[in-house]
This record gives C-alpha cells, sequence and structure tokens, in this order.
C-alpha cells in the first residue's frame, strides 16, 4: 500500500530526530479540549497521535491525489456564468476524502473538532500533500485562515466558523492583493464602510486570489479612508455570497487544480476581525508568516516528486551500455538534488518548530498570563521578544530557500530525463511548471531576501550561530566540518560589516549575497546535528558543507569589491528602454 509518509527515510528519521516530546508539551500545555469526544492522556500519546495522522496523510496523498493529478492540471476548474466556480470533479473528490480522514482542521482546537496539530507536523502534512498535487495543497495549505480566526476573530466567530473548517464543510482564501497592490500591501483600497446599522460592507475588486471562490474570505480592506498607509487597512471575514464575483479565473502556467480568481465586491456583508487598523500590520502579517512556511512546504513536496522521477529515470535508462546515472554529470546532478532537499527540509522544520514556540508562548502570554507568576511571565516576555526576532530572520529565509531549490531541482529533473522530460509523457514538466510560482506568490524571493537581511545586520543571525558552535562533536570530521562553518561566519561578518559601512542601497544590493551565506552556515550546523545520530548524515553534511562554503567565500568576495555598476550604471547596462517587447 503506498504511502507518502512512510517511504520518505528524511521525513521518518527527522520525526524521530526532532524531539517531540517536548513540542507535545508545550502545544498541549493549555490546549483547548472543551468538550471534545477525545483528547490524549500524555504526551507520549500525542506523539502516537502526530504518527497516526501523518500516517493517514501520505495514505491518502498517495492513493488518491497523486492519481488525480495529472486530470486535474489538464482540466484545470470551470467558471460559470453568475460569477461561482466549479471545481474540477477530482479537486472535489480530494476535498471530500480528506473531509473523512478529519484532516481539515489540523491545526484548529480539539473543542471545535480539530486535530490541535502543532505547526511542525502540519509542514510535514503539507509536504506530503504538495509532493502528491502540488495544486492541491493551495487548498489544503488555507487552512492557516483557521488559525487567524482562532487567534483574533471573537468569540462568536470562532463558535461559527471553526467547527466549518474541522468538518471539511468550507474552503477558505486570504484576499490581500489587488490589481495596483501586490507586494505592496500598504496600497490596498477595496473599501471597507459601515451602513446606518453599524454594519461592515466591502467594495471593490480583488486579484490573484489562491481560491478565492472559497466559502470563507478574509479580506484585507481599508477602513480608514482618510489614512492611506497601513494603519487605515482592517481585517474582515465574509461568506461567499452574490454580492461577491469571481470576474475571471486567471489562465496560469501551472497549478492548474487551484483557483485563482479575481474577486469584485459589491456591498459585500462582512465583519471585523479583531481590531480596528491593526489589519496589516498585526493579523495579515502573522496570517502571511504561516502562509511562507508553507510554500517552503509546498517546494519540498515539489522537489522531492521531482527528484524521485529523476532518480528513478537515472537508474532505469541506459546509454553506452551503463545506467546513466554512472555517468558522472548524472551522477552528481542527482546527488545535489537529493542534498539540496535534504538540506531545505532540516532548514524548513527547524522554523517549524520556532513557530511553534512563537505560538505556543504568544499563547500562554497573551491568553493565559493569569495563570502564571510573576517572574515565569516576565521570563517568558523575554523568551518571546528573542523567539520573535529569530522567527522573522528563519521564515523568510525558509520560504527563500525553499522555493529557489524547487526551481532548480525541478529544473535538473528535467535535464535527467533529457528529452523525456521536455515531453507531457512524464510529470517532469509538470513539477517545472509547477514550482515556478513558489518563488514568487506570498512574497517573491526579493522580498523574503529584504525581510531576512535584518536578521543579520542586527545580530539575531550571530546569536543562532553562536548557540550551535557551542556544541561538541566527538567524530573528527564533524568537529572539522564546524569549524569550517566557524570559519565561514567570521568571514561573512566580516562583509556584513563592510556593506553596513557603505549606503543601505549597497547593503540591499549585497542582501542575496549575504542572506545566501547564513543559510549554508545555518543549514550547515543543523545537518551537523543530524549527522551525530546517523552515519548517512555524516556523508550528507560533508557534501552540503564542502560544496557550499567555496559559493560563501566568492560570495564574500564579491561583497567585499565595492562594485557598485548596477546602482551607478543601470541605464548603460541594461541599454535602452524596448519599444516594442512583444
Amino acid at each position: 500500500m503506498a504511502n507518502f509518509f512512510l517511504d520518505n527515510q528524511d521525513i521518518q528519521f527527522l520525526f524521530s530526530h526532532i524531539d517531540m516530546q517536548q513540542l507535545a508539551s508545550i502545544q498541549e500545555r493549555f490546549a483547548e479540549n472543551g468538550d471534545a469526544d477525545y483528547a490524549p492522556s500524555d504526551n507520549a500519546e500525542v506523539v502516537d497521535d502526530y504518527r497516526r495522522i501523518m500516517e493517514i496523510t501520505g495514505q491518502v496523498a498517495a492513493e488518491t491525489l497523486a492519481p488525480n493529478a495529472e486530470q486535474v492540471d489538464r482540466d484545470g476548474n470551470t467558471l460559470n456564468p453568475d460569477g461561482t466556480v466549479t471545481l474540477h470533479p477530482k479537486v472535489r473528490e480530494n476535498l471530500d476524502r480528506l473531509a473523512q480522514a478529519d484532516l481539515l482542521g489540523f491545526t484548529v482546537p480539539r473543542k471545535y473538532g480539530g486535530l490541535n496539530c502543532p505547526n511542525l507536523i502540519y509542514t510535514m502534512a503539507t509536504e506530503v500533500i504538495a509532493r502528491a498535487d502540488a495544486s492541491f495543497m493551495n487548498i489544503f495549505g488555507l487552512q492557516g485562515i483557521a488559525e487567524t480566526v482562532n487567534a483574533f476573530a471573537s468569540q462568536e466567530i470562532k463558535d461559527e466558523v471553526l467547527p466549518q473548517f474541522a468538518e471539511g464543510e468550507v474552503t477558505g482564501a486570504m484576499v490581500l492583493t489587488e490589481p495596483d497592490a501586490g507586494s505592496d500591501l500598504q496600497s490596498v483600497r477595496l473599501r471597507a464602510h459601515q451602513d446606518e446599522n453599524g454594519n461592515w460592507l466591502l467594495n471593490g475588486v480583488k486579484r490573484f486570489i489562491t481560491n478565492g471562490c472559497g466559502e470563507i474570505l478574509l479580506t484585507l480592506a481599508r477602513s480608514e479612508p482618510e489614512m492611506s498607509d497601513g494603519l487605515g487597512l482592517s481585517l474582515f471575514i465574509s461568506e461567499r455570497c452574490d454580492k461577491i464575483k469571481v470576474r475571471h479565473l486567471e489562465d496560469k502556467l501551472g497549478i492548474h487544480g487551484s483557483p485563482t480568481c479575481e474577486l469584485v465586491y459589491e456591498d459585500a456583508p462582512a465583519r471585523l476581525i479583531g481590531e480596528r487598523k491593526r489589519g496589516l500590520i498585526t493579523y495579515v502579517l502573522a496570517l502571511m508568516n504561516g502562509a511562507r512556511v508553507g510554500i517552503a512546504a509546498q517546494s519540498l513536496g515539489i522537489a522531492e516528486a521531482a527528484f524521485r522521477l529523476a532518480r528513478t529515470y537515472a537508474h532505469t535508462r541506459h546509454q553506452f551500455g551503463v545506467p546513466i546515472e554512472q555517468l558522472p554529470a548524472i551522477s552528481e546532478m542527482v546527488i545535489d538534488m537529493q542534498v539540496a532537499i535534504e538540506a531545505a527540509r532540516a532548514f524548513t522544520y527547524e522554523t517549524s518548530r520556532v513557530c511553534d514556540l512563537e505560538n505556543n508562548t504568544s499563547r500562554l502570554v497573551e491568553w493565559h498570563a493569569d495563570q502564571l507568576d510573576k517572574a515565569e511571565l516576565k521570563s517568558l516576555k523575554k523568551e518571546l521578544r528573542q523567539i520573535k526576532r529569530t522567527n522573522g530572520m528563519l521564515t523568510p529565509m525558509s520560504k527563500y530557500f525553499c522555493s529557489e531549490m524547487c526551481c532548480r531541482v525541478a529544473d535538473n529533473a528535467i535535464q535527467v530525463l533529457g528529452g523525456s522530460g521536455y515531453m507531457k509523457d512524464y510529470a517532469a514538466e509538470r513539477h517545472l511548471r509547477d514550482a515556478r510560482i513558489t518563488t514568487i506568490y506570498e512574497g517573491t524571493s526579493q522580498l523574503q531576501i529584504v525581510a531576512a537581511i535584518r536578521g543579520l545586520t542586527s545580530g539575531v543571525f550571530d546569536g543562532w550561530a553562536e548557540g550551535y558552535e557551542q556544541k561538541e562533536y566527538a567524530d573528527p570530521l564533524l568537529s572539522e566540518l564546524k569549524q569550517q562553518l566557524m570559519q565561514g561566519r567570521s568571514q561573512l561578518a566580516e562583509t556584513i560589516q563592510f556593506a553596513k559601512q557603505k549606503s543601505p542601497a549597497y547593503t540591499e544590493l549585497s542582501a542575496r549575497r549575504l542572506v545566501d551565506g547564513a543559510i549554508t552556515i545555518m543549514t550547515g550546523h543543523l545537518l551537523l546535528d543530524q549527522a551525530a545520530n546517523s552515519d548517512r548524515k555524516k556523508r550528507v553534511a560533508k557534501r552540503f558543507i564542502q560544496s557550499q562554503m567555496p559559493i560563501l567565500k566568492m560570495n564574500a568576495e564579491r561583497v567585499l569589491s565595492g562594485d557598485e555598476m548596477p546602482l551607478e550604471e543601470y541605464s548603460v547596462l541594461a541599454g535602452p528602454v524596448p519599444t516594442n517587447a512583444m
């Protein structure tokens, strides 16, 4: 019986390597179980539940989602004349199967019928789902909306909406971008106003909305028309109705099973989530942080699917009398694909673990302060500030690292398959088409770098690295590799200081090379930590560190050169603006 969780040795390893008992303890400390039919009795049972949930997810992904993916990709969804969308029958079949398996309330508290899973388990499940069908993962991944409702909505809204998510009765969408407000969400113009009875109504247009045809919509809107910046925005919840129409379904390169909608609001009724004027600066930022980790997980799933196809083909395809995996150029490509996936997975799962620390520590500080003594509360507040700073760096790094890796692996998979990979006879071309969006939505790679660089220039990265540098390894190989990482951090510190002494524009120009260096060092430490418990991981860590450190050195030299030609001579080097770009 196929199972996308049980057949993945690296996920199995990480499930055992990460301290799931500690995670369960934090997650369950103040779990909202209410009158749930079931609640675990101890942490060991919680961890057993996590494994059981993952096994079920892996089975559904392998037996239902993956077989449906090709036809969904070919056919897509249907926009109806009345402004509604009919999902592909197999997308609907996928949703029904997940609902039957109780997998549509992943992070919802048990009192609402959910599974109360931490972000780390949700990330694992998201990767498994994305390996089966990257486009369907977008619908599955929008369970993050339920997290936002649970964290910030009124009790009335939570009691009404969360059970619907847990039962699989509804899907959702986060409705943020507009034709003139893509990455710059402060420019959102969709208007929210109150009628004479105090009811909120929304008017305007939203674009590029994933699953915008869903039943529950979280919409960012301008509630303060006199304010033109992000402080004038609030977050609202709306239900699918005839006042919200899908005007257009985007015709996309990939993720065809995921309906990307242009929405028109015409006096659409809505309810406020949380407080006015906090829509962007508090609620959407929290929502997007979760979404970015979700895209990192999606990237891992696509890359895993592409790699497995390439690995199998390289083993079975014979040329020049041997399997092509014996040709040095192919063998190096294949192993570097696998190492890249394991490196990115290590980074993303660590980010998810830190997300859980932040979420649960925030819950303790904000919801249960009256149950803590003053000393513990003071200590938790201090710890929370540090966790937030660390997570503020890790989250954009994960999204950037994984999505760029995903595109490389999917591209290399086609290269391994050669002409066959370019044909629709194999899924390789679908994986590449699906991969390409990961570097764009939920914030482009360039925006992730801008967000991450603050962690390097403010010392957050150094604090993280120092903790890992204190680890001692009995194995001489691991000790020597750790020394390489420490030398790399010293070189990176010099480079960061040089960039900071120049103009802010130069720091931004250098940011990608600096962030790449930090990711290399952090991932190297994570792999060394894994290698202490696995002989195979020693080889993975060695390959990753020895292949990436020369790149770190090269990037440092580029930054230290002080070359500002892209800033100073853009017009000369870019040439004139084409008069006919078609």
